[in-house]
């Protein structure tokens, strides 16, 4: 067995101890606590119109919807299962429901694991400090530098309040390529926070099939009260395990709440592929550039969201145009 199978079924094995010994822990506490579920549902829409000197283009668009059910078993023990129904992207079908996420976690004041269909920890932090996913994805989301769900064992792990460790063993397809084999990525992590509103994390992977896929990256965010900024510089080698396949960029971001429901935004990214041996010209080519985006935030009721958002890409690959698109996206949320 290779060495990340192996440390696939220790941390499996691992992680299904910790959240099983957490059963014994309910049962002590079945009169303190009652297991309680809900339904939930995240939809995201928008309306947008493409500018371009190749041609204009406008579009009515149902991006994402998340449906799915949360269960709390105890008050350690929790499982979520939800359904991603988009377009895959590929072969005839327009829509169609694949399994997002489908685990069983166990949490304690310094512990965390998760098994099953878990989400990732490459960009979670990123995600939730950007807080505009509706609208557009995290840098790595977005580039494919790792997937926002796979199947396999996480553990996190705060010995102060301060900092949290995090490793997980996945099995490095993503969530919508379940294949069995014996190539597994494994993740480390390390999150900082030393100040109010302040964090710090470095994180990196490593996949291995005949070229090693490793990825790096680097992010410092700050959100308090109105106003949240992030920067984050990312790495990776040999994309999909091929050699020569390197790819690196950086997002910058930041919003500033005007209101109490009123919230302006802006974000720039930018991408760059390698050159591998015996090519001339970078890999990725049709994919980078520069990202420019801007727009507000309005929250009218409970559970919605709308963002006027203009954006606009400059391609790297100049017999490319460069684009601009102005987007309404909404979030349903209920």
């Amino acid at each position: 067995m290779s060495r990340s199978g192996k440390l696939f079924r220790g941390l499996t094995l691992a992680a299904i101890i910790v959240i099983f010994s957490g059963f014994k822990a309910a049962a002590q506490v079945k009169d303190q606590f009652t297991p309680h579920g809900n339904p939930m549902a995240l939809i995201f829409t928008d309306v947008n119109y493409t500018f371009n000197k190749a041609g204009d283009s406008k579009a009515f668009e149902i991006l994402r919807a998340y449906l799915g059910y949360e269960y709390h078993l105890s008050n350690k023990l929790y499982s979520r299962i939800t359904f991603d129904v988009a377009d895959p992207g590929t072969g005839g079908l327009q829509m169609t429901a694949l399994l997002k996420f489908a685990y069983l976690q166990y949490n304690s004041d310094k512990l965390t694991a998760r098994f099953g269909m878990i989400p990732t920890q490459q960009f979670t932090l990123v995600e939730n400090i950007w807080g505009y996913r509706y609208i557009a994805k995290t840098f790595q989301d977005a580039y494919r530098f790792g997937p926002s769900a796979d199947l396999g064992a996480a553990v996190e792990y705060s010995p102060v309040q301060f900092v949290t460790f995090d490793m997980s063993v996945l099995n490095g397809e993503g969530f919508k390529k379940v294949q069995i084999d014996s190539t597994f990525k494994t993740t480390f992590g390390v999150t900082i926070k030393p100040a109010k509103g302040l964090s710090l994390r470095v994180y990196y992977d490593i996949m291995n099939n005949n070229y090693a896929q490793t990825s790096t990256s680097f992010f410092a965010g700050y959100a308090i009260n109105k106003f949240r900024a992030g920067f984050e510089y990312n790495i990776q080698k040999n994309n999909e395990m091929k050699d020569g396949h390197d790819q690196s960029g950086f997002s910058l971001f930041s919003s500033l709440a005007l209101a109490e429901k009123f919230t302006v935004f802006a974000r720039y990214d930018y991408l760059k592929s390698g050159i591998p041996d015996n090519a001339t010209e970078p890999w990725n080519k049709s994919k980078d550039g520069q990202v420019f985006l801007a727009g507000f935030d309005y929250n009218p009721v409970k559970g919605v969201k709308i963002a006027p958002t203009l954006w606009g890409y400059s391609p790297y690959d100049k017999s490319l145009n460069f684009s601009t698109r102005l987007g309404l996206y909404f979030e349903l949320r209920f």
